[in-house]
């Protein structure tokens, strides 16, 4: 990861799956447009196992950071529930997740098409 003078890592709380967490998450206190983040990493007793870079700044922008979408990686959990459920490892609750999971990136989607349809995709204009 980057690392800018001054940042540090904050672990995340407030999570939905309070208990039994294998890992943790932890994100650069670096605050950007929207009060959003973009620089993640997945722990385990302290020990890195991945890091996600979020797009930070409009695509196509001179000065933006690519990065990975929201919607790569609802997409990445999408197939691996779609792999789960046609095995012997499906469940109803697996349905469910996978159902909200297309639900989210459906939205996400209408999202993307209404700023693309007013000439405001890729940039902070809403």
């Amino acid at each position: 990861m980057k690392r800018r003078k001054g940042d540090y890592l904050i672990k995340l709380t407030g999570r939905i799956q309070r208990t039994d967490n294998l890992n943790d998450i932890v994100y650069d206190d670096l605050v950007e447009v929207g009060d959003s983040r973009y620089n993640y990493i997945v722990e385990r007793d302290g020990e890195p196992l991945a890091e996600i870079q979020f797009q930070c700044g409009p695509r196509n922008e001179e000065g933006s950071i690519a990065g990975v979408l929201e919607t790569d990686l609802l997409e990445i959990v999408r197939h691996r529930l779609q792999c789960f459920q046609k095995g012997e490892l499906a469940t109803r609750e697996g349905a469910c997740a996978l159902t909200h999971i297309e639900e989210a990136l459906m939205w996400l989607n209408k999202r993307k098409e209404d700023r693309k349809e007013r000439n405001v995709l890729g940039t902070y204009q809403k």
